[in-house]
């Protein structure tokens, strides 16, 4: 028989009153205390979930994580471990540069007349001499238009010799050491030289013949027209898989597109590398005069491929254009990750006018880390976007550059140019709707079973912390160690110390 709810009410009055009546005890038995986690514990705990998920659980990992607030180390995770940072190798190559030089340089290309001019005729070479200005851009070659008007102010109207291309200012275009030769015909392989125009990529669409067996169209854009491009694209079954492999040989001009393409599918347009950029940057030159009706009788050149001295007589200056400053110069080099304006931003490592080659620019970068404090073996860096395999960070090291170059105010150009999760760059579509988003701060590096990410975020406290993440010859696709990463991420975006 069911008690009157009052005795019901009375009894529970009773317990909460005389909590030490045995029987009140054996009624209501207290829950055992837990004692909470230490918050960098729980981080440590999230750390391990996210490297031992399916995908990476094989991978090799480092992770290190510095408070900013008082520069002590917050967490390290096989931190001197020399692993390849892909992309995020940029942070070292822009910094470096950054100090040498300041953010307000530019890079300079010139334009200079051999020989005399007569009634608006050239009687000789028009030469162009780069420094390596990577943003002279435009389809069509418009980025040359302040080249052309500089000709059309000097009256000139037509040019009996060549449009010579001088690339003496830095060393010559080629792949950096151990890059893959099957990069290279892509956008991201496109070789760094003096002289580079729209970053050394055109775009090519590729089409599908009527049925299986028959050849692909090929069509390319105004800005290959005159560029040696064949295509060994077959049409595949319908059921079959695209597969398109741009080949090209340092230094050459032609480039080969292998591959198949299934029937019935829409026609592909991408971009792909030039071959020798010194030669197609004076091809569009020379295109773009004649565009502007100024007679060109020579062809275009390399200064590299003359067999004779006859680029002499009376000189004269026509134009000096200057790129954007190193501060905007950042922004697309970081943001977006573009491998052609890290190669040339490395050179300045060397310092306003110094000498332009990897091999000193990569000297100046090391002497630069060692007065950071970074110790010998936390780098083997060969090149300065991190497309070579054999470049190598530790994650020490890339969290000390950061920690020097932090600005607190989020204002200066290093800050700006770093991609902001969920929001923009390379992180425009990863941590979206977590801590993370508008907050944290990094740098990326992706290539097939690399990844990594290395920046600042602030804490759910507020505190500013610096952060590198590796990952090396993880198993699964790149999305799961995309996952991971982000995971660690934002478990430092929801940490909480105070």
């Amino acid at each position: 028989m069911r008690a009157p709810r009052h005795r019901q009410r009375a009894a529970t009055a009773l317990c909460l009153t005389a909590v030490l009546l045995p029987a009140c005890a054996r009624a209501q038995p207290e829950a055992p205390v837990r004692p909470e986690l230490d918050p960098i514990q729980t981080l440590l705990q999230e750390i391990d979930n996210a490297v031992a998920a399916p995908g990476v659980a094989r991978g090799t990992w480092a992770v290190a994580v510095r408070s900013l607030r008082d520069g002590a180390p917050l967490l390290e995770l096989n931190a001197d471990a020399l692993l390849v940072p892909a992309s995020a190798a940029k942070l070292v190559t822009l910094a470096a540069a950054a100090e040498a030089v300041g953010w307000t340089y530019t890079f300079e290309t010139t334009l200079t007349t051999v020989g005399s001019i007569e009634e608006g005729v050239l009687r000789g070479d028009l030469v162009v001499s780069g420094t390596g200005d990577p943003t002279i851009a435009g389809p069509g070659g418009k980025g040359l238009d302040s080249f052309v008007d500089a000709v059309r102010a000097r009256g000139i109207s037509r040019i009996t010799g060549r449009i010579v291309g001088d690339d003496d200012g830095t060393e010559e275009p080629f792949p950096r050491f151990a890059w893959a030769w099957d990069d290279l015909g892509y956008a991201y392989g496109a070789l760094p030289g003096a002289l580079n125009l729209g970053a050394n990529v055109v775009e090519i669409t590729l089409a599908p013949g009527a049925r299986p067996g028959l050849p692909a169209a090929l069509t390319v854009g105004i800005d290959a027209r005159e560029l040696p491009i064949t295509s060994k694209v077959d049409t595949g079954l319908a059921e079959s898989i695209a597969h398109l492999q741009p080949v090209l040989l340092p230094g050459g001009l032609g480039l080969r597109v292998l591959g198949t393409l299934p029937a019935g599918t829409p026609a592909i347009t991408f971009p792909v590398a030039v071959g020798n950029p010194t030669h197609w940057f004076a091809t569009m030159l020379r295109q773009r005069l004649r565009e502007a009706g100024i007679e060109t009788d020579g062809p275009p050149v390399d200064i590299d491929n003359l067999t004779d001295s006859s680029v002499a007589g009376p000189s004269s200056l026509v134009h000096v254009h200057r790129s954007p400053p190193l501060a905007a110069i950042a922004e697309p080099m970081i943001k977006d990750s573009l491998n052609l304006y890290a190669e040339t931003v490395l050179w300045l490592a060397t310092g306003p006018g110094g000498v332009r080659t990897t091999d000193e620019a990569l000297d100046a970068v090391h002497a630069r880390l060692a007065g950071w404090g970074v110790a010998d073996g936390h780098h083997q860096l060969v090149d300065g976007s991190g497309l070579s395999r054999r470049s190598t960070l530790t994650a020490r090291a890339l969290v000390t550059v950061l920690e020097r170059l932090y600005d607190p105010t989020g204002a200066s150009p290093w800050m700006r140019a770093l991609p902001m999760a969920g929001r923009d760059g390379t992180l425009d579509s990863r941590m979206g709707g977590t801590p993370a988003e508008g907050n944290l701060l990094a740098k990326t590096g992706s290539m097939s079973n690399i990844r990594s990410l290395a920046g600042y975020v602030r804490t759910r406290d507020g505190e500013p912390l610096a952060f590198a993440i590796l990952v090396n010859h993880f198993e699964g696709p790149g999305s799961a160690a995309d996952a991971a990463v982000d995971r660690i991420a934002v478990a430092l975006a929801s940490l909480s110390r105070d």
